[in-house]
């Protein structure tokens, strides 16, 4: 009880908060939809790229967590993609969207905040090596599999250009990018800079949640419900289970296993939608899935703090 007082209902009440003055029309949808550009587009990046610049690579970096949290996302991908298909019997495009939900957990906007509160701002390390690779990997197996499929099996070489576009049009994965050249050069910032981007990061995250409260105001719980749960339940329990136990196969250490597992737990990010709006499909579910998995967000990483050592 005390992890979920102390550690996640003071995330959820920021959220909460967004989502209510949104929904009581104090905050208007325009000023959302600015505020999310902000964070998105600017604030986040920032925190992204400061956080990644600093980071000991060769510490953070462990194989063993890459192999733990990435084995379990692209299960997650591959158990959302053919349950769709076979279970669901939806058409093919919209299994590679909800393929996506199952495989892009909210790794910022809930992953951070929770883990910091719950662990430490010093257990974020292992945090910003997942991030780190987030996008990228994502928004990668999310495009090249659904190119292909667009493309019936035969892209041909337009397929690279197109994957690499969408995915540097995306301000986080540039960020991410400019971070690791920094990072690697080992280029010293103006301290003046490192002001500048540290006053930005410190906004990031507040404002974002806020932001992300009002964004799920808009939405409707309006898609397939058991389709729905069934993202939910590879989203909170699957992909954080297999994480737990290949992080255990692979004597991962504790720090690294509870950033791990915990930013597994995390439901759908809003870019599960973002990446349904880019193809037109499935959109109200994916949708739905970010509303319900956030909030089923609430008990089940209550579970996973209280399972995690």
């Amino acid at each position: 009880m005390q992890a979920l007082v102390d550690v996640i209902l003071p995330v959820f009440l920021v959220i909460g908060f967004g989502y209510l003055a949104v929904w009581r029309n104090w905050f208007s949808d325009a000023g959302v939809n600015g505020l999310m550009k902000f964070t998105q587009n600017f604030a986040i990046p920032c925190l992204l790229f400061s956080a990644i610049a600093g980071l000991d690579l060769s510490a953070s970096f462990d194989l063993r967590l890459v192999f733990s949290f990435y084995t379990g996302a692209l299960s997650g991908f591959v158990l959302g993609l053919f349950g769709a298909l076979v279970v669901f019997k939806r058409p093919i495009e919209d299994a590679v969207v909800i393929g996506f939900c199952c495989l892009f957990s909210n790794s910022v906007l809930l992953g951070l905040p929770l883990t910091e509160r719950a662990y430490g701002p010093d257990a974020l390390e292992a945090n910003f090596a997942i991030i780190a690779l987030h996008s990228p990997f994502c928004y990668g197996v999310g495009i090249t599999v659904m190119e292909v499929v667009r493309a019936k099996g035969q892209a041909g070489p337009a397929l690279l250009g197109r994957v690499l576009k969408a995915m540097f049009s995306n301000a986080l994965i540039v960020g991410i990018v400019l971070g690791l050249l920094v990072n690697l050069s080992g280029i010293a910032l103006p301290q003046v800079m490192q002001d500048g981007l540290d006053l930005m990061s410190r906004a990031a995250l507040p404002a974002a949640l806020f932001g992300l409260g009002g964004v799920l105001a808009s939405y409707r719980p309006e898609g397939d419900m058991r389709l729905v749960i069934y993202i939910c339940l590879v989203s909170l329990i699957v992909h954080p289970l297999i994480t737990r136990g290949l992080g255990l196969m692979v004597s991962l250490p504790v720090e690294a296993t509870r950033s791990a597992v915990l930013t597994a737990a995390m439901a759908p990010g809003v870019n599960a939608y973002i990446f349904a709006s880019m193809y037109g499909r499935a959109m109200r579910v994916a949708a739905t899935a970010v509303l319900v998995g956030t909030a089923l967000t609430i008990l089940t990483a209550w579970v996973w703090l209280g399972v995690l050592p």
